[in-house]
């Protein structure tokens, strides 16, 4: 997926999680901010090694366990793999799953393209129209929370 369907995904996730929307923000943004640059300079050889990899889960489960922004980013960091996961299936890769246990398994053949060149290569596959349903559906909630009508507002009813 790409990086602002990830930062839009958990901004939704921020209005009925009842955890702090910015912290779900910087969970979800976390994978991409630390491996996208490691990639780019050629520090790790994958775009999706350290911050993508599941080996954090005991920490994301420890900082959910002392803190309600910890959880925030746990569950903000979770979505994002789970959207990555989603992506990759939908695109008939599912082997590049495998990139979630980085460093001890890796995908023989990993997609190995920078951010921009990505972004031209992903438009027009089966995820890419996923995230169009994404964001037609984000924006439709969010007209209808503004419209008046109530729906996706979890505030009470005036009297």
């Amino acid at each position: 997926m790409l990086f602002p369907t990830h930062l839009l995904v958990a901004g939704l996730l921020g209005r009925t999680a009842r955890l702090p929307t910015p912290w779900l923000v910087v969970g979800a943004a976390l994978p991409d901010v630390v491996d996208k640059p490691m990639a780019t300079v050629g520090v790790v050889d994958l775009y999706h090694s350290v911050g993508h990899s599941v080996l954090w889960l005991p920490v994301a489960v420890m900082a959910g366990l002392v803190a309600r922004t910890g959880l925030a980013v746990a569950v903000g960091w979770g979505s994002h793999l789970l959207l990555d996961v989603v992506h990759v299936v939908v695109n008939g890769r599912p082997e590049s799953v495998l990139s979630l246990g980085w460093p001890v398994v890796a995908p023989a053949d990993p997609l190995a393209i920078p951010p921009g060149s990505f972004a031209v290569y992903y438009a027009g596959t089966p995820s890419f129209y996923l995230e169009v349903v994404i964001w037609v559906g984000a924006a439709v909630v969010l007209a209808r929370s503004r419209s008046g009508d109530g729906a996706g507002d979890d505030r009470p009813a005036g009297p």
